[in-house]
């Protein structure tokens, strides 16, 4: 499987000829070229930051054959679209081409509490090669081999970021939504969370557009 990492907390994920998109939002300059390339769109939550409803929209409407899945609340944002946008909860599983989905998880991290959790699913493709978290260190009951690794934002902590690849245990940790951090921020959190820090395991940062095979 080849991925490629977009800004935040989008990547596309290719095999076979098979292309999924993960995350599109308002914080991803070149999600509409990424989502028009893509036979279907996974949307961790509502935030706009994963998710931009109106280029999801447009995206359905250029292109006939496209799938959405989301949570509720996205499904509710895009209308069934003729059956093509699929309401998705913990323990669903699913196929798109050549790659197989399982959903995992619940709720968003909490942020406070002023502010509502809304609903939040993981995704693990291809038995285990991957996992997309969205805002939530929800660990899947499986092994995964490369896990996206949330690291800033308003409800992360670098401990519980620890502990949460601890349970997880992957093979490698690739790291997202790292745009509230700087430069040095980012390094200092790579070598806190990396192998010679606190979890033992490699973590990569990507440039946006980089790709890498799993």
């Amino acid at each position: 499987m080849k991925l490629t990492k977009h800004a935040h907390a989008c990547v596309t994920l290719e095999k076979d000829g098979t292309r999924l998109v993960i995350d599109p939002g308002t914080f991803t300059p070149d999600a509409a070229e990424a989502v028009s390339q893509a036979h279907a769109v996974l949307i961790t939550h509502e935030h706009f930051d994963h998710f931009d409803d109106k280029l999801v929209a447009a995206a359905l409407e250029a292109h006939p054959e496209l799938q959405v899945y989301g949570t509720a609340a996205v499904a509710a944002a895009l209308g069934s679209q003729g059956g093509r946008v699929h309401a998705v909860t913990a323990g669903d599983a699913f196929t798109v081409g050549s790659l197989t989905v399982t959903v995992h998880g619940h709720r968003h991290a909490p942020i406070h509490a002023d502010i509502p959790c809304p609903d939040n699913v993981g995704y693990l493709l291809d038995d285990g090669a991957v996992y997309h978290p969205g805002d939530a260190y929800f660990a899947p009951d499986a092994p995964v081999s490369t896990l996206l690794l949330p690291t800033s934002g308003p409800w992360t902590k670098l401990g519980e970021a620890a502990d949460y690849v601890r349970t997880v245990k992957p093979e490698r940790i690739i790291q997202i939504h790292e745009l509230m951090l700087s430069d040095l921020g980012q390094h200092s959190t790579a070598n806190l969370l990396g192998e010679k820090g606190l979890t033992g395991i490699p973590i990569s940062r990507l440039d946006t557009g980089a790709t890498v095979q799993l």
